[in-house]
């Protein structure tokens, strides 16, 4: 059950993480989301709960009949990948740098993109990338009239990484058994019909007294909801396609240094979405933003920073999350906090024994401006149960 619960004003908040460890700004924007009448049942607020724009990182909610796009985020269809290949530790070289490198120049990192795209190169039009990627381009001419100008930038970062906490890593389990694991999103796209939408939702009428405009909700049965959730729908699946692509482009490389690399487990999942579901005898929609879907028996990848363990889990379905959990260790200071409190030793040190960029360009991503991932999972352990730990070896920052 919760580890907490407070109630100022609107339906229950139930956290998954002590109240006195939530920060006041993320608190208020709990308190915020708890008010709005379409709110279904109660919020859930994950262990690694943060502040982030409208909605906390973190959180999970539950709508009848209507969706606040700000509290999917600017990232929509962020999510997760993880692949368990058949290479253990003694397979590896004593140097991975080589490997390190050779991953940053396959796939394109922060603001660079394939020159051409790459699902046609990559995919078999009858598989289901490849099929996916057929759709994709063929519902591309109805999206909303922000995506016109975008048609090629989002070809060619399909296949791509970005910057910020999304990563590329090689870890090892417990067993001394090789994953490849993933953090991505929609790129350009995603965000540029994210901001599109949250603008268009501040200035309807039924959202303009809200306490906070960042969560302006669409309301089900208008033509704006129905053009938000073809967007929104289409930005998930671009999210999961980009995934793919780049799990195609990896394997490429690792071949090129592992000749007999077997995929042998692949797990993937988004952790800023939304979806239709039953909860409480309702169908109602949830967003996720910051949390991962945890159904009975359903596989989730919770990862930690550049130099903490990573888990991939099974959930336990319960019902008082959503069947949610988190998605992550959650940030325990901003951005630019980080870059004021830490140098680039600070960031050696903590990434020791890890072959990734040790600059200040990556400093913001420092693993002590997280929270502690270990108490995050034992703050969670009726949500999910730990299948595989992870520790990365090599991370590959945009």
């Amino acid at each position: 059950m919760a580890l907490a619960e407070f109630t100022k004003g609107g339906v229950p908040v139930k956290l998954w993480t002590p109240l006195d460890e939530v920060e006041s700004s993320a608190r208020a924007q709990l308190e915020n989301v708890a008010r709005l009448p379409w709110v279904f049942k109660h919020v859930a607020a994950m262990p690694d709960v943060h502040y982030g724009i409208g909605a906390t990182v973190g959180s999970v909610i539950a709508m009848e009949s209507a969706v606040a796009p700000a509290a999917v985020g600017v990232d929509i269809g962020c999510g997760m990948a993880a692949v368990r290949t058949n290479l253990d530790a003694g397979d590896l070289p004593d140097s991975m740098r080589a490997v390190r490198e050779s991953l940053e120049n396959a796939v394109p990192l922060g603001f660079h993109m394939h020159r051409e795209a790459q699902p046609a190169r990559l995919f078999d039009r009858n598989s289901e990338a490849g099929k996916l990627y057929l759709d994709l381009r063929r519902e591309f001419r109805a999206l909303s009239e922000r995506a016109a100008k975008l048609k090629e930038k989002s070809e060619k970062q399909l296949g791509s990484l970005g910057g910020g906490n999304h990563f590329i890593e090689l870890c090892l389990d417990t067993q001394g058994r090789l994953w490849i694991l993933l953090h991505s999103g929609s790129r350009n796209i995603g965000k540029e019909l994210a901001e599109f939408h949250i603008s268009r939702a501040r200035r309807l009428a039924h959202n303009l007294d809200l306490p906070d405009p960042d969560l302006a909700v669409f309301l089900s049965g208008s033509r704006e909801m129905d053009e938000y959730r073809r967007d929104l729908y289409w930005c998930q699946r671009y999210a999961y396609l980009n995934r793919l692509t780049m799990l195609e482009l990896i394997r490429g490389c690792l071949l090129s240094f592992f000749p007999g690399l077997q995929e042998e487990e692949r797990i993937v999942c988004h952790h800023n979405y939304v979806a239709e579901e039953w909860h409480y005898g309702k169908k109602v929609f949830i967003t996720r933003k910051g949390a991962i879907r945890a159904g009975a028996g359903e596989m989730g990848i919770i990862p930690g920073s550049m130099g903490a363990q990573s888990f991939i889990v099974r959930g336990l379905g319960n019902p008082e999350s959503f069947s949610s959990a988190s998605h992550g260790a959650g940030r325990r200071m901003s951005r630019n906090a980080a870059k004021k409190s830490f140098s680039t030793a600070d960031l050696q040190e903590q990434t020791r024994g890890v072959e990734c960029r040790k600059d200040g360009g990556v400093i913001d991503e420092i693993p002590a401006a997280y929270k502690d991932i270990g108490q995050v999972m034992a703050n969670q352990k009726d949500l999910v149960e730990i299948v595989y730990e992870l520790k990365q070896i090599v991370c590959v920052k945009g």
